[in-house]
């Protein structure tokens, strides 16, 4: 059961190695991601600007968007990869990777999951709106806020390198 993560110039060639079941595509708005040859059959696009609070101008990422996420990932198998992918691979997809791993391991793991993400992705600074989001919505009651907060921000780069992380053994989905 593995959550796959990458930039947006990454994400065709791990579709084709990987295979994933589930895509899920955050870009700004107007954004058209290239095709795939063999898309995976389930696919969420969801466009919002990579901001942390909302600005004049941008679209900031919704509790809408991020309900759709978390409901979008909750029947995932597992069986197959999921692919999630932004612009730069270093604020919205990880976010939305630790928003979805901490809803497969219920509450208490919020910690074990920021500390995960940072290991495997050093450059990552989770977008704190989508986190902020998450964690109101599974009623972590800022845990997930702080735990990403502990990590702090990631190393500074222009593109994060793809990752993994593995949420085996497979968890429950709670929200």
């Amino acid at each position: 059961m593995k959550l796959i993560v990458a930039p947006l110039h990454d994400a065709v060639a791990l579709a084709t190695r990987h295979r994933p079941s589930h895509l899920i595509s955050l870009a700004s708005p107007g954004h058209v991601d290239p095709p795939l040859a063999d898309p995976p059959p389930c696919r969420l696009d969801l466009r919002f600007n990579d901001i942390a609070q909302p600005r004049e101008g941008l679209t900031p990422p919704t509790e809408a968007d991020v309900a759709a996420l978390l409901a979008f990932a909750e029947p995932w198998d597992g069986a197959r990869p999921m692919l999630i992918h932004c612009w730069a691979g270093v604020s919205r997809s990880p976010a939305v990777a630790y928003a979805v791993a901490c809803a497969r391991s219920g509450p208490g793991g919020e910690r074990d999951w920021a500390e995960r993400l940072r290991l495997a992705a050093p450059t990552a600074t989770p977008n704190p709106l989508i986190v902020a989001l998450a964690d109101r919505l599974l009623g972590r009651h800022g845990a997930m806020v702080r735990a990403v907060a502990a990590i702090g921000r990631g190393a500074e780069t222009t593109w994060g390198a793809p990752f993994q992380l593995d949420l085996s053994p497979p968890g429950v989905f709670r929200r």
